[in-house]
């Protein structure tokens, strides 16, 4: 059998590993000039610099399995994210841990007494919060939100925090601690080559054939007996119901001769600040030395048609169109929607290659038992 399977992002790449390992001939396409999707890694051809170049990834997990199959195709090296942020004329930790606390309230107090001193902050009077702000006022208090996440928030979502939903704020961590790795799982790295070069060792196989600067069209779907769609699901069906909503990224280049930052990541977190974050590439491949360095200041806007999107919005009206691609999605006899794109969700690099691996392996026993691939592993 031959799977056509559209992006070469790790969703498509992982999917085609997989399914060429268990007999299957695979055509990946990708309409960009290189493989990778948004996990592209580039040198700088001036710094020698490993340039990060649609914004950092950091690859973290506690999927031992996952682990290992990436350290299949990479050396990752350990790496952990100690991310900055400049806000009210100083700089902090984050996420924000017993250092930030002490230095934002000019304290110096351990781990009880700031638990208790935080509680005192709170707004326990919002028992159910159901917003992004009203999650951040119970959950540390007016002044450490307005510091840390109202000002980011707004530059990051374009909205109000009041308009969006609590969930977005669950993810993050309040530590009472001085621990200021910002992610908190087991393995965490940086391949020592880069991304790209990953992702082109996983799609190293007999039977997989890439083709990049290639538009997918209907007609190669006819030839193949199965479809694997990484692309955007509305995309899939030329938009017809319209565009679900996305956040994209604008990043503004500058070099700096020596060390700017001193740190990978540097967020803004006050509104007057236009851009969200800092980033100074050379800080992500700790163990190699450059004099130069490459920095990318970030900003957030709403995609447009032309544009790479980068976060589902999934506020009531994008939810609401979703819902109507996905009853179209289903009805389709031999396509898979997944990844990021396809499925609508934001996925960290983890459960990306989890659900790649899943779906592939699902794939192979439901041809086996000639049962009917569903459209979609993980409902939208």
């Amino acid at each position: 059998m031959t799977l056509l399977i559209v992006g070469a992002g790790l969703s498509g790449a992982v999917i085609a590993r997989k399914s060429a390992e268990k007999g299957y001939y695979c055509r990946v396409i990708d309409s960009r000039t290189h493989i990778a999707g948004n996990c592209h890694t580039q040198r700088d051809a001036g710094t020698g610099v490993m340039m990060h170049v649609y914004g950092p990834h950091i690859f973290h997990t506690d999927d031992a399995d996952v682990w290992t199959y990436a350290n299949r195709f990479a050396e990752f090296v350990p790496f952990l994210n100690r991310v900055k942020t400049t806000a009210q004329g100083a700089v902090y930790s984050l996420p924000v841990n017993l250092h930030t606390i002490n230095q934002f309230f000019g304290r110096t107090m351990g781990p009880d007494e700031a638990r208790a001193f935080i509680d005192s902050k709170a707004d326990r009077s919002i028992e159910n919060p159901r917003t992004f702000e009203e999650q951040a006022l119970r959950f540390v208090g007016r002044e450490l939100y307005e510091a840390f996440f109202k000002g980011y928030t707004e530059k990051q979502w374009g909205c109000l925090p009041s308009e969006l939903p609590a969930s977005i704020l669950k993810r993050l961590p309040l530590r009472f601690n001085y621990d200021d790795n910002y992610f908190a799982h087991r393995f965490q790295g940086i391949p020592r080559d880069g991304y790209t070069a990953m992702v082109s060792a996983i799609l190293d196989h007999p039977r997989i054939t890439v083709e990049l600067e290639t538009a997918y069209n209907p007609a190669m779907a006819e030839a193949a007996d199965h479809v694997f769609w990484s692309g955007p699901l509305d995309g899939f069906f030329d938009y017809r119901l319209g565009r679900l909503g996305y956040r994209t990224l604008d990043f503004e280049r500058f070099t700096h001769d020596g060390d700017y930052q001193g740190c990978a990541v540097m967020n803004y977190g006050d509104p007057d600040v236009p851009w969200t974050r800092i980033t100074e590439h050379k800080h992500f491949s700790p163990w190699e030395n450059h004099q130069g360095s490459i920095c990318y200041r970030e900003y957030s806007r709403p995609a447009g048609d032309e544009d790479i999107p980068y976060y589902p919005i999934r506020l009531v009206k994008e939810k609401s169109l979703l819902a109507r691609y996905v009853d179209l999605a289903r009805a389709q006899d031999k396509t898979t929607f997944v990844g990021r794109l396809g499925t609508y969700r934001y996925l960290d690099m983890d459960v990306t290659i989890r659900e790649a691996l899943d779906t592939a392996e699902a794939f192979v026993s439901a041809k086996a038992e000639q049962r009917r691939m569903p459209a979609f592993m993980i409902a939208p």
